[in-house]
């Protein structure tokens, strides 16, 4: 009998997971991914989904906190499973080998369906099983992924299911889509069931990845962080920041100071300068590209403000990490 095309359709067969974390992914991506599964089994009272977890070498796997996580064999012993989930985070291009993209490669047609969560579709689309596809990624890596694979449509999606691939931008995305796999198989009931478990509230995978929750901050101040977010690489003066959301500069000034203790400018240069620091430790692109995807009109007018940030220039950090 021919599987079917998607695993995200009422069945009360049970479904299995092959889970390949690879090193320095995060715990919470990994409870993310199991957690509401191991939930919803508990509600069932049967084993309604079930999972291995697979490495790279088969050994346990180091994650970001410390934590070794155990592993039943690497991505060639899986065995039989419906779909495979590749979880991975910091320094995905060091830890996904040339080896373990070409396993992918062979390995990709045992399944229904394939997934990557947060730099998990790095990897997939290093091994090209995210062509024509539509996907998402970690918010960080939005426009290093649209610009080395223009073959996928990268979305900022919280999390995105295309055919017979899912791919979610980080932990929080991934219980959201592990909930919609749920309300799929088993309906929207035990979904909410789960989600109470936790004490979370699911999120729709088309709602953005950057958002501020507008029943706890006032709607104009979330506006505005939206708005400096989108546009870190080309920032907004402050009196034009607060034009175009229809406030005066001073009601601006107070919804930031009264709420984050800082002014708009502070804050909007922290999440750049933020930004600059990831991309410093996290890839290889020169300084002077990092200064200007993140709206600095010049290398040193960055260097200067990254020190007086961090206390140290964006070269000595580099040559360091």
């Amino acid at each position: 009998m021919t599987k079917p095309a998607t695993l995200f359709a009422p069945s009360n067969a049970p479904l299995t997971l092959a889970v390949l974390v690879l090193p320095q992914a995060s715990i919470l991506e990994v409870a993310s991914t199991l957690d509401p599964m191991r939930s919803a089994n508990r509600h069932l009272g049967t084993q309604a989904y079930r999972w291995r977890i697979l490495t790279p070498d088969g050994a346990p796997v180091p994650l970001t906190c410390g934590i070794e996580l155990p592993s039943t064999g690497t991505l060639e012993q899986a065995g039989q499973a419906d779909a495979l989930v590749v979880i991975a985070g910091f320094k995905q291009a060091e830890v996904a080998t040339r080896p373990l993209i070409a396993a992918l490669r062979r390995a990709a047609g045992r399944y229904t369906m394939i997934g990557g969560i947060d730099a998990g579709p790095w990897v997939l689309a290093r091994a090209g099983l995210l062509n024509g596809y539509r996907a998402t990624v970690h918010w960080e890596d939005f426009e290093d992924l649209a610009a080395a694979h223009p073959e996928i449509d990268v979305a900022p999606d919280r999390f995105v299911i295309d055919r017979n691939r899912f791919t979610a931008g980080g932990a929080a995305p991934a219980a959201d889509l592990m909930l919609h796999l749920i309300a799929s198989r088993h309906g929207a009931a035990l979904a909410r069931q789960v989600a109470a478990s936790f004490i979370t509230t699911p999120h729709a995978g088309s709602e953005p990845q950057m958002q501020i929750s507008r029943q706890r901050v006032d709607p104009r101040l979330a506006n505005a962080i939206a708005r400096i977010e989108s546009q870190l690489d080309s920032p907004e003066p402050i009196a034009e920041l607060a034009r175009n959301l229809g406030l005066s500069s001073r009601r601006l000034e107070t919804l930031f100071r009264t709420t984050l203790n800082q002014s708009p400018a502070a804050y909007a240069l922290g999440l750049r300068l933020a930004s600059a620091r990831r991309m410093i430790t996290d890839t290889h692109h020169p300084l002077a590209e990092v200064a200007l995807r993140t709206g600095f009109s010049s290398q040193s007018a960055f260097s200067r403000a990254f020190q007086r940030a961090f206390g140290h220039t964006p070269s000595s950090l580099r040559n360091h990490k």
